[in-house]
């Protein structure tokens, strides 16, 4: 998967966030959207993901030398981010069952494994609703980890997670990010220690 960004811009009423953008994200690297709070990091990220639209200039995306459409990028990328919402009624069992067979999981895993890698086993029949703040990022970012995905996006993902959280972080994406394209959104250089290449936002006013 490659992503192409031209000139892309961001405006809310009259402001721009950022302009004249231009950027390429490659499969088997790993980028971080850096900058401070207000710069745009996340706005970014959420264009790429599909979720927001962008004002002007264009986004592109390529598969195996072959476009892909803008509407079908929802097939192909994983999102988390500390404000995106989980199906609080479900137990953490049901939610991962119902995520498995919308997107599927990575080939090397499956429900249970994913539960025990979490250190979630006891509360794996508990509605998701009764976690702790922290215990629901561990389920979000495995949400996107584990998706069987080639693009995974990550905004702020050590929010609210102590530092046996901050460890499983490193691990997962260690563990199962290779050979995927993996974008992380952060002024914190511990959640994109590992990224080889870096976008400035600030560059972009």
């Amino acid at each position: 998967m490659k992503i192409s960004l031209n000139n892309l811009g961001k405006r809310y009423n009259r402001e721009w966030i950022f302009r004249n953008l231009t950027f390429q994200f490659y499969i088997n690297k790993r980028y971080a959207i850096t900058g401070p709070n207000g710069s745009g990091k996340s706005t970014l990220l959420q264009i790429i993901g599909g979720s927001t639209i962008h004002n002007e200039g264009e986004i592109s995306y390529n598969e195996s030398e072959k476009s892909v459409g803008y509407e079908n990028i929802f097939k192909r990328i994983s999102f988390a981010a500390p404000y995106l919402e989980v199906v609080e009624e479900m137990t953490l069992t049901e939610f991962f069952t119902f995520h498995q067979k919308m997107k599927g999981w990575i080939s090397s895993v499956d429900t249970k494994e994913i539960i025990g890698i979490l250190g979630l086993q006891k509360s794996s029949h508990k509605q998701i609703r009764y976690f702790s703040s922290g215990m629901k990022q561990r389920v979000k970012l495995a949400q996107a980890i584990f998706s069987n995905v080639p693009v995974v996006l990550l905004d702020e993902p050590l929010t609210n997670l102590d530092d046996d959280g901050i460890l499983l972080y490193h691990s997962l994406i260690k563990g199962y990010c290779n050979n995927r394209l993996v974008i992380v959104s952060s002024n914190d250089k511990n959640e994109y220690s590992f990224c080889e290449e870096k976008i400035d936002m600030l560059h972009y006013k």
